[in-house]
């Protein structure tokens, strides 16, 4: 299914990032492509809840686009998600504004691949850690799609930086043009 793209960025430390803030600037300027910086538009987490969900009804595929903060999101996008997708709107027996479109998780860590897995030092696999994002797609009669991720954020050099941003620009024109790529799998 073509359509548009909304992505809900959200980066506490936006002028340090290293990927995140390169990420969002590569799919920004895209003709179908709408980007909400979460922290600059608000930074007193006083989140203009109807804009948010006449943004969201208006875009077919969602991207939550963040670093991988203690196994989840930063917390403004955790307080977007609780007051935006509401019950009665997102899902209940009337919340229904979500309902066939796409969530894709774009995420970086800073641990390497090695530390997510049963014998890594986070114990947990990314997807195991990212479960309350595709039960919140499921809840809602969205299509979670297989998470974005680059791993081991802080060690990568500028050349891998490049390559992941180039490959989440194409991901992000691939959504846009209809092309979802694999949805997870449960």
């Amino acid at each position: 299914m073509s359509g548009t793209v909304l992505i809900i960025y959200a980066h506490p430390a936006h002028q340090t990032s290293r990927v995140n803030r390169r990420m969002m600037e590569t799919a920004r300027d895209l003709e179908g492509v709408t980007v909400r910086d979460l922290y600059e538009l608000y930074p007193d987490f006083h989140i203009k809840v109807k804009i948010e969900q006449a943004l969201i009804e208006k875009h077919t595929h969602i991207v939550f686009q963040h670093p991988f903060f203690w196994y989840s999101c930063p917390s403004l996008l955790k307080e977007y998600i609780d007051l935006t997708l509401s019950y009665g709107w997102a899902y209940g027996p009337q919340g229904t504004a979500l309902n066939g479109k796409t969530l894709l998780s774009a995420i970086t860590t800073g641990g390497g691949a090695d530390a997510y897995k049963r014998t890594g030092h986070n114990f947990y696999t990314v997807n195991e850690l990212l479960q309350p994002f595709d039960q919140t797609a499921r809840l809602c009669g969205m299509t979670y799609l297989e998470p974005f991720i680059l791993n081991g954020s802080l060690q990568v050099n500028d050349q891998a930086i490049d390559a992941h941003c180039n490959r989440y620009r194409q991901k992000i024109i691939d959504l846009r043009n209809g092309d979802i790529g694999e949805v997870y799998q449960r």
